[in-house]
């Protein structure tokens, strides 16, 4: 097996003190999780936000591939596993933070905070390579394929937080002391609409992307990345139109919308993955 090693552009100057600020504080905001009270919880809400901007900060001096960022001057966006799991983790949190204005969901605040080093790690440790665009289409074909991930990213901390619900009731035991209520007292109906409403957007997305990357191509290519994208997308509309014809409810949906999400994991994030790491190779 052979490994990257491909030097990481934030390990240079300036980038790799902002890395190590941004896991400090992605660290801090899990720290209220472990340390219970309402100052720790404020404390741990206040990192996570300054870690989200901070790691914004990151993305765009790396993925935009900004000369001075220790890239060695290179120019265009920096393609890769590691940069595009960043950016998914960064949507993610992205959504939580406005979803948190009208809806607080405080219990899912470790999972991200952890999500986010992971996303951070991987983009110091696995930067990709930086290329100019093929076309003038291209930065909006990547910027829907991730946006695409984001979305079934929200979907599934969603689906997870209705799974675990789902069996504190059959426990026998309330959620939160209030029938029907979900680990951080959303109603379970409320929940599991919220849910299936970033699944349709993300389905719609990955349509859009699926169809812009068909008709600029030049030719199409049945490669790892193109047959995982299209059985993911297969996995999301039965799981649609199962749910619009059949009324598929709880685990059955969540089980197709984490199969799908995996399958969709797989097609970007998990080729470049063996590419770059294991095989070593950086495809143009």
């Amino acid at each position: 097996m052979i490994l990257s090693s491909t030097p990481a552009p934030l390990a240079h100057g300036g980038g790799l003190l902002l890395a190590a600020v941004t896991l400090f504080l992605y660290a801090l905001a899990a720290l209220p999780a472990v340390l219970q009270g309402v100052p720790w919880r404020r404390l741990g809400a206040a990192a996570l936000l300054g870690a989200f901007v901070l790691h914004l900060l990151l993305l765009v001096i790396d993925i935009g591939g900004l000369p001075g960022a220790g890239g060695g001057g290179a120019h265009g966006m920096r393609w890769g596993f590691g940069p595009v799991l960043s950016m998914t983790v960064w949507l993610m949190i992205a959504v939580h933070t406005v979803e948190s204005r009208f809806l607080p969901l405080p219990s899912v605040r470790l999972a991200l905070a952890l999500a986010g080093i992971g996303g951070v790690v991987a983009a110091v440790l696995f930067p990709g390579d930086p290329r100019p665009p093929t076309s003038v289409v291209a930065p909006l074909h990547f910027a829907l394929g991730v946006g695409s991930y984001g979305l079934f990213a929200a979907a599934v901390l969603h689906a997870s937080l209705l799974d675990r619900a789902e069996r504190r009731l059959r426990a026998g035991g309330g959620a939160t002391g209030s029938p029907g209520a979900a680990p951080a007292g959303l109603p379970l109906l409320q929940l599991e609409r919220l849910t299936f409403r970033f699944v349709e957007a993300g389905f719609a997305v990955l349509t859009l992307t699926l169809l812009l990357g068909a008709f600029t191509a030049g030719h199409w290519r049945w490669d790892h990345k193109s047959v995982f994208s299209l059985l993911a997308w297969g996995v999301f509309a039965a799981l649609l139109a199962g749910r619009h014809w059949r009324g598929w409810r709880g685990r059955q949906a969540t089980r197709w919308l984490y199969v799908g999400a995996a399958l969709l994991l797989l097609a970007y994030v998990g080729s470049r993955f063996v590419l770059e790491v294991v095989l070593g190779r950086h495809p143009g």
